[in-house]
């Protein structure tokens, strides 16, 4: 239904700030009488439609178990990867079968933060606009352009023609994050792997990478999980480019 429709559900105050942010986002909001009055007065003077319904209301089209009282329902975002890579393009990020909903949205909540130029949904993962993705980015699905883009290798090449080198992030791999930015990787423009958190990436996609690298473990853990080890990296990224773009002093 929801692909039929080409329209998703942002539940929450949160998201549907978010949404609200570019009104041409958002057909209709459906609130409970005390739902934040900001938020109203934020779609009224964006010109979109706000219903106020009964609290059961929200809750049979909620998907969470306690609904906050206001779900926007928002058009399909929709992003082709030769919209969102492109020779201005500096740091995507690709999830490669990421099938929790939860680790997707977490995924692209790291991208956002660390200032990703675009993040894409690759091979067998997850509807970006399922509930619980769009609930775990954090408002962050509003942030910046997502695509869908099944065929990885494809990938690769696109963002290879646009500059950008492919690294994939592999705990098992002989380079790790901070070999990695002592030969400068870091600050080039990049595509990102990250797989799947229980399995990885398997070794037809590290093949398509042009470096594997590893968050390095000083602990005793055997490793991190998916959101953690892709914000470490996505963060050394967007460093060692803002130190090569401004300098060590600025």
């Amino acid at each position: 239904m929801r692909q039929q429709q080409r329209r998703f559900l942002a539940e929450g105050p949160h998201a549907v700030e978010a949404a609200l942010a570019e009104p041409a986002n958002v057909i209709e909001v459906f609130a409970t009488p005390d739902a934040d009055r900001r938020l109203r007065e934020r779609a009224a003077s964006a010109g979109v439609r706000w219903t106020e319904v009964a609290v059961d209301v929200v809750a049979a089209v909620a998907d969470t178990v306690t609904p906050q009282g206001v779900v926007a329902v928002c058009r399909f975002l929709d992003t082709s990867l030769d919209q969102l890579v492109t020779s201005d393009t500096r740091l995507v990020v690709v999830g490669v079968d990421v099938r929790d909903p939860g680790n997707a949205g977490a995924l692209l909540r790291c991208a956002d933060g660390a200032g990703a130029d675009g993040f894409v949904l690759s091979g067998e993962s997850v509807d970006p606009y399922n509930p619980k993705v769009v609930r775990a980015s954090a408002g962050s699905l509003f942030h910046l352009p997502v695509a869908v883009h099944p065929d990885l290798p494809s990938l690769a090449a696109a963002a290879r023609t646009a500059g950008l080198q492919v690294l994939a992030a592999d705990g098992s791999a002989a380079t790790d994050l901070d070999h990695a930015d002592r030969r400068g990787l870091l600050g080039r423009p990049t595509a990102w792997l990250f797989g799947n958190e229980a399995h990885g990436l398997p070794a037809a996609v590290r093949d398509l990478a042009d470096e594997t690298v590893a968050v390095p473990l000083y602990g005793r853990a055997e490793s991190l999980n998916l959101a953690t080890a892709a914000a470490v990296c996505l963060y050394a990224s967007a460093r060692a480019r803002r130190l090569a773009e401004r300098g060590p002093d600025e």
